[in-house]
């Protein structure tokens, strides 16, 4: 009898598992792989995204169908996550055998040996081609709002200089004329009044948008906002920078928005004396990170302000990922990656 009833939770076991098999084969694009990432089993809606057969697909890994769109670092990431025994999830552009491209939302699962190995993986995965569509003609509506602002911006901060501003220094010419042929406390008045205005024309034209960023480039740019923020709000910045090549000016431009909003929100909230940014190319992907050891704050709790969520738009306007590190009493830091060389599709 007990042997009876130990086969028929056997069988209802198995008709479980079948059961389940069809389920997941029915919706999902699954694959099976060996340890070394080799395709070991393809259910038909991988054959019929990929539009690879199966006697194409088994025996290859996944390169075959790798687009080129992600970095080797992310991968590489993917393959530190899996091997660890831990489950990976992550969206993948991939490419099919006829050269289109398709969108897949996946989740790599780990097989482990009594060792704790993994001996072999399986991936499930969702099309979401449509939603990146999508999301990618809203990145490019929201890279030509953002672009259209910053002409506006650099229109009227020349407008700024080359207008009011040398107005107003022809003013101090006139001005210092008439203090050499008299003295006067007026004259001396109306000098003071008339420097400290082309002072802050200056600062809001360098603010609207710094001529250096479009003539000599990011990095030098960067240089000069520090210098100006040092000795302006007494924080010194400490700057890294290992860049290669100049970027296309829409990346330049985040860049240098992302790091001019941090480091504001860095005076207004840490109360630090002490900041630092560094700038890395690596691969085709370049590296920012802006760090502080002030008061930090709970990021779960924390209402994303204006600040946070501009630096975000921006970030993803050009195909890039904002992360904020933050606790109370540890400082905050914000850390941006920008693909470089990357086309939308």
């Amino acid at each position: 009898m007990r042997e009876l009833e130990k086969d028929k939770e056997l069988k209802q076991a198995v008709n479980e598992l079948i059961d389940y098999k069809f389920a997941l084969d029915a919706s999902s694009i699954v694959a099976i792989t060996n340890a070394r990432g080799i395709i070991t089993y393809v259910n038909d809606q991988f054959c019929l995204i990929s539009k690879y057969s199966r006697e194409e697909l088994i025996g290859q890994d996944h390169r075959i169908v790798n687009s080129g769109y992600h970095s080797k670092e992310f991968f590489r990431e993917m393959w530190r996550t899996i091997g660890s025994g831990s489950v990976w999830k992550g969206e993948i552009r991939n490419q099919a055998k006829d050269g289109t491209y398709y969108w897949v939302d996946t989740t790599i699962v780990p097989f482990l040996d009594q060792n704790g190995k993994p001996y072999q993986y399986l991936a499930i995965r969702y099309e979401i081609t449509k939603r990146k569509r999508a999301e990618q003609e809203l990145q490019k509506m929201m890279t030509r709002i953002i672009d259209v602002q910053e002409e506006e911006r650099k229109r009227l901060s020349r407008n700024l200089h080359d207008g009011i501003g040398q107005d107003l220094y022809s003013h101090l010419i006139t001005i210092n004329r008439l203090l050499s042929e008299m003295d006067h406390p007026l004259l001396h008045q109306m000098q003071k009044e008339a420097m400290g205005l082309i002072e802050e024309i200056r600062k809001i034209s360098w603010e609207l948008r710094p001529s250096v960023l479009d003539d000599l480039g990011l990095v030098p740019a960067i240089r000069s906002y520090l210098t100006r923020y040092s000795d302006h709000y007494n924080i010194d910045v400490y700057f890294d920078c290992v860049l290669n090549q100049r970027l296309d000016i829409s990346i330049e431009l985040t860049i240098y928005r992302i790091i001019q909003e941090a480091l504001t929100n860095i005076w207004k909230y840490a109360d630090v004396t002490e900041a630092s940014v560094t700038v890395r190319e690596m691969d085709d992907v370049v590296r920012v990170m802006i760090e502080d050891k002030g008061k930090g704050f709970d990021p779960e709790s924390h209402t994303s302000g204006v600040g946070l969520f501009s630096m975000d738009e921006r970030a993803r306007s050009v195909g890039g990922n904002l992360t904020v590190n933050s606790s109370p009493g540890e400082g905050t830091r914000i850390i941006l990656e920008v693909p470089i060389n990357k086309q939308l599709d």
